[in-house]
């Protein structure tokens, strides 16, 4: 995980609040000319969206299965993303890091 030197305050700011608000947030961002294009702001929006995604998802399916379960452990692992991300480091995340990468997202 390195960290850039041309990352702002705002660029963390706007990837912690990616991560935090997941799903929400990554869409207004996507929405946004000047954020989207952030190469950090980039790099952590769309792995947010990505989680928060599949999070929604696994929360309406799962939901009988395993009650709260698997959705706590990725709202944990997404706060987790929020500070390394406002600490200024990139995060690499199993599987969605590659995927969004071979996708040309990020």
């Amino acid at each position: 995980m390195a960290q850039s030197m041309d990352v702002t305050s705002d660029d963390k700011l706007w990837a912690l609040l990616a991560y935090l608000f997941s799903p929400i947030v990554p869409v207004i961002i996507l929405l946004m000319e000047e954020k989207k294009n952030r190469p950090f702001i980039r790099a952590h929006n769309v792995q947010a969206l990505v989680l928060g995604v599949l999070n929604l998802l696994v929360g309406f399916t799962a939901f009988l299965v395993f009650p709260l379960c698997i959705n706590l452990a990725i709202t944990i692992y997404l706060i987790y993303l929020a500070i390394q991300a406002y600490q200024g480091q990139y995060a690499t995340i199993p599987l969605v890091t590659d995927f969004v990468k071979k996708q040309g997202w990020a």
